[in-house]
């Protein structure tokens, strides 16, 4: 994939959409093309963060560990961001990203990331909107959960 080609990637991205395109150039230039095979892990929960990802192509699992074991909470697919939440609140990461499939990504620095998005307050907007879904949907899948083992349990 060539420079613009990334830039067009990105470009299609909600989060970068309204990012000046020579700042998206610099981005693209300045990220590191990643390519992970399935089962290659991008970050670990409990790690600290030093980067995020976005995907390029490809799917990556979202897999959280509890008492249990592993459950996978989410699939994350072409153009979605990961790992931001560990650099952008400097807590360690929440959950474990395993490629899924064969997997690339462009790995974005702390620096670079929070940098550009200080740079373009529309795409902190963005990065809110996105945890916002994020957040929703967890509270209901949280809420069906709940249901459930009431149900089970007769509570």
């Amino acid at each position: 994939m060539t420079l613009r080609e990334e830039v067009e990637t990105l470009r299609q991205i909600p989060l970068f959409a309204k990012v000046d395109p020579s700042k998206i150039k610099l981005l693209a230039f300045t990220a590191e093309r990643l390519t992970f095979q399935p089962g290659d892990l991008l970050c670990k929960q409990g790690e600290m963060g030093d980067a995020a990802y976005v995907i390029i192509n490809g799917q990556a699992d979202v897999v959280i560990d509890t008492p249990s074991g592993p459950i996978t909470v989410a699939t994350m697919k072409k153009n979605d961001v990961v790992g931001e939440i560990a650099i952008l609140i400097n807590i360690p990461r929440t959950a474990t990203i395993k490629a899924a499939s064969e997997l690339t990504t462009l790995r974005i620095t702390k620096d670079l990331f929070l940098r550009t998005i200080t740079e373009f307050p529309e795409m902190s907007i963005e990065m809110m909107r996105v945890l916002a879904e994020r957040l929703v949907k967890t509270t209901e899948e949280l809420q069906k959960a709940k249901e459930t083992l009431r149900k089970e349990t007769g509570q």
